[in-house]
């Protein structure tokens, strides 16, 4: 599913998902650079993010897959 990641001014990181019209920040990431794990959202879902370099720059909007549990 395609998401968009944001960072606000306070630093923290947020997911949209447009198709859902939902908005969740990042509560735990697997990974302290962001890409390349899984990172839970405050609703309880957790994706899998893409692996690209830790300096890219947000917003961006990537390809996510859903885990399940």
């Amino acid at each position: 599913m395609k998401i968009m990641i944001r960072k606000d001014s306070a630093g923290i990181l947020t997911v949209y998902v447009p198709k859902k019209d939902l908005e969740e920040r990042i509560v735990q990431m697997d990974k302290p650079d962001l890409w390349g794990g899984a990172v839970t959202l405050s609703n309880g879902w957790r994706l899998e993010l893409p692996d690209l370099a830790s300096d890219t720059r947000l917003p961006l909007t990537v390809e996510a897959r859903r885990l399940e549990g």
